[in-house]
């Protein structure tokens, strides 16, 4: 079974119900505070890959691998990431805008990113890996775009409609995500057992260096705990479907290998995650 026909259609429930939680409003948190949303918008954007390039090539990852996880690094962050921050008593205000603008402007730098990353990968390994850019940037429209266009303006213009739907799929957005990892883990499920100490070691150093940049980019700044505490999340959860989808996708990259450092990295993400938000419960 090709797992593809799973994938596009959850990212796009995913987005859709991103949509519902966001409304215009948090596109006007850039005016009244743009120090941590710019804060937050440099570690997604331009630390995280970074980052990536970097411990892609410390760690010597295979070609295929090393486009993953630049892949996974300049995706935006997911709706995950607005309930870790209220978990953990951030702004969860801060939170939801970082996820609405980083959604719409990594529509832009990930094919550029890709690109460069693509190009790195053949000048140095001499490996033939091909970025069809044109059909990137359709399918992120089409998957990311339209349906986060769509759940904003139902939430607008039908809000009690909204909710309930948003209820619904709030409650299945998780599973579908754990769903999606268990396909591929079934598919590939020799490559990852055999790649998982070298890889899952990497992905999990790339997030912990993500969130230490968060805190420490936060310090810089001089932002308040509660907006520390947000970025620390932002910038270390990124959205692992659209990762998938992208490596995947017939129309992209038509690769499930570079699919494997998402699959390991929204493992690794959640159960980093769910230790930092205990640790800042109990303080």
């Amino acid at each position: 079974m090709n797992a593809i026909w799973i994938v596009l259609p959850i990212l796009t429930l995913l987005m859709f119900e991103l949509g519902l939680t966001l409304r215009i409003e948090d596109f006007k948190l850039f005016r009244q505070r743009p120090r941590p949303l710019l804060t937050g918008l440099l570690g997604q954007i331009v630390l995280l890959p970074l980052l990536a390039f970097a411990l892609g090539y410390a760690f010597r990852l295979e070609p295929l691998f090393f486009i993953g996880i630049v892949l996974i690094a300049c995706s935006p962050g997911g709706s995950s990431s607005n309930i870790f921050s209220m978990i953990a008593k951030g702004d969860v205000a801060l939170s939801v805008s970082l996820t609405a603008f980083s959604s719409l402007i990594t529509l832009f730098t990930i094919p550029v990113i890709m690109e460069f990353a693509t190009c790195f990968i053949g000048s140095n390994l001499h490996i033939d890996v091909h970025l069809p850019v044109g059909s990137l940037i359709m399918q992120n429209l089409a998957l990311m775009l339209c349906p986060i266009a769509v759940g904003i303006l139902v939430k607008r213009y039908r809000p009690q409609g909204a909710e309930k739907i948003h209820k619904v799929l709030s409650k299945v957005a998780f599973p579908a995500l754990i769903l999606l990892a268990t396909l591929f883990f079934v598919q590939h499920h020799a490559t990852i057992t055999a790649q998982f100490g070298k890889l899952g070691l990497c992905i999990s150093t790339l997030i912990l260096l993500a969130m230490s940049g968060g805190a420490l980019l936060s310090g810089l700044m001089r932002l308040q705990a509660r907006e520390r505490r947000t970025l620390v999340i932002e910038i270390g959860m990124q959205n692992a479907a659209q990762a998938i989808a992208v490596a995947s996708s017939p129309f992209v990259f038509n690769n499930d290998i570079i699919a494997i450092p998402a699959i390991v990295y929204a493992l690794m993400m959640n159960v980093i995650l769910l230790v930092y938000v205990g640790i800042v419960q109990r303080r």
